[in-house]
């Protein structure tokens, strides 16, 4: 065998490997890139420049903004005010909770971008009132974790930035549009599969509409969408950038939480730092081993190798975004989801160019399948967080999620095989 082809199986051999044994993500991202370096005989310090070459991008200063304006809206008050308002507008459909749990999860992934700080906060609220309303528990923390994915679509999402710089350089304006109606799209697919299963076990029916009730609600949840709109709409109108969209978002964030809500004390202002730094270190240091074992990855010339195997399988559209699909959905299983865009991104983006499908939409479909790899087993997170709140098993939660799996399968195929879906929006708004 050539030494690339040996260096190729040290690198993704020793990564897996160090996974299946239990070893944090970051720890087995850098000991492989280190292992096939020094195989290669590259000098060491080309993994301290790549990992420094990582993180020194404009970009990926909106990260930390974005992370500090969801935690500061999360401790604030937002999560009670945003199911208020999802009650009023969908609580008095059949299976009302349940529409009030994924539209709530709508809005408020919308904010935080995260699909843990959604599961967590709208979970703890709505699954224990759904259960005090008849429905199964297992049902309801399906409904909280498929629904969760949502704000991994819907503008502003973090995780997009990250496919942007990875992508080299997507307008992040043009991502935050491909995800807005897939995000909307899988919720109403979640809806209607709700009211099927609702009709089906006679869920209850919620309180009737009420005018004064919605006005009231939407009053006092306007606030917290504001955020939303601040980002979306600066970034898509050309006002300022993503980074200052989100440095903006979160002065916004500061004063909704401190000076109209007034919920809790200026003084929490320290632990939400300290929970927003938490995170923002991790996410940094991801992203800068995955830049050094991405290098490693391009040095090798994985990224040609796998676009002419994959051309090689089959130079059928369909088959070759089949494969796609399930090259990244297992990947979203068994690791982090931003590990899996950095280190994914530069791998396929010469297959789906080669075939003619535009990095935009590349970047949904790959949110989408990594994020249902967010509650599907072995990783599966937000299982693990769900688990907490529910007090029921993995096995449980996994099995109460197929039906879920089914439904998010099929919007992610109209996804990949229907590109207007996706890009409808950003060609109407830039053309």
């Amino acid at each position: 065998m050539s030494t690339q082809v040996i260096a190729t199986i040290i690198l993704l051999g020793s990564f897996f490997l160090l996974i299946f044994l239990g070893n944090h993500i970051i720890f087995s991202i850098g000991v492989s890139t280190l292992i096939t370096v020094i195989y290669l005989g590259i000098p060491l310090q080309t993994v301290a420049q790549q990992t420094v070459k990582g993180l020194n991008s404009f970009s990926l200063m909106a990260v930390p903004f974005f992370i500090l304006a969801g935690e500061i809206m999360s401790a604030g008050g937002i999560t009670r005010r945003l199911v208020k308002l999802a009650n009023a507008l969908v609580g008095w459909m059949r299976c009302g909770l349940g529409m009030v749990n994924i539209l709530a999860s709508m809005f408020f992934g919308g904010i935080s971008g995260s699909p843990t700080a959604d599961v967590s906060s709208i979970g703890a609220m709505m699954i224990p009132m759904m259960e005090e309303n008849g429905y199964d528990t297992e049902f309801s923390a399906g409904v909280t974790m498929a629904s969760s994915v949502q704000g991994l679509l819907i503008p502003p999402s973090h995780n997009m930035v990250i496919f942007a710089m990875a992508a080299g350089g997507v307008s992040v304006g043009q991502l935050f549009m491909g995800g807005f109606v897939p995000g909307i799209f899988l919720g109403v697919a979640l809806m209607i599969y709700c009211y099927i299963v609702a009709r089906k076990r006679n869920y209850p029916v919620g309180d009737k509409f009420s005018l004064k009730k919605t006005g009231k609600a939407v009053v006092e949840g306007i606030w917290g969408l504001g955020t939303v709109l601040i980002v979306v709409i600066g970034v898509v109108a050309g006002v300022f950038t993503a980074t200052e969209s989100a440095a903006i978002a979160c002065v916004y964030a500061l004063f909704i939480t401190f000076v109209v809500y007034r919920e809790i004390p200026f003084r929490e202002i320290i632990n939400i730092l300290k929970k927003s730094l938490k995170t923002l270190s991790m996410v940094m240091g991801l992203i800068g081993v995955s830049s050094a074992f991405g290098w490693v990855i391009s040095y090798l010339q994985i990224p040609s190798k796998l676009t002419t195997l994959l051309l090689g399988i089959s130079t059928n559209k369909v088959v070759l975004l089949l494969l796609i699909n399930l090259l990244l959905l297992i990947m979203g299983t068994m690791m982090d989801m931003i590990c899996s865009i950095l280190i994914i991104t530069p791998i396929i983006l010469p297959v789906v160019t080669a075939i003619g499908m535009s990095p935009v939409q590349l970047g949904v479909i790959m949110i989408l399948n990594l994020g249902i790899g967010l509650i599907t087993p072995p990783v599966g997170v937000l299982l693990y967080v769900c688990s907490a709140i529910s007090k029921r098993s993995i096995e449980q939660l996994t099995k109460a999620m197929l039906p879920f799996y089914c439904v998010m399968l099929a919007v992610l195929l109209a996804i990949t095989f229907i590109p207007s879906i996706s890009m409808a929006l950003p060609n109407l708004i830039y053309g």
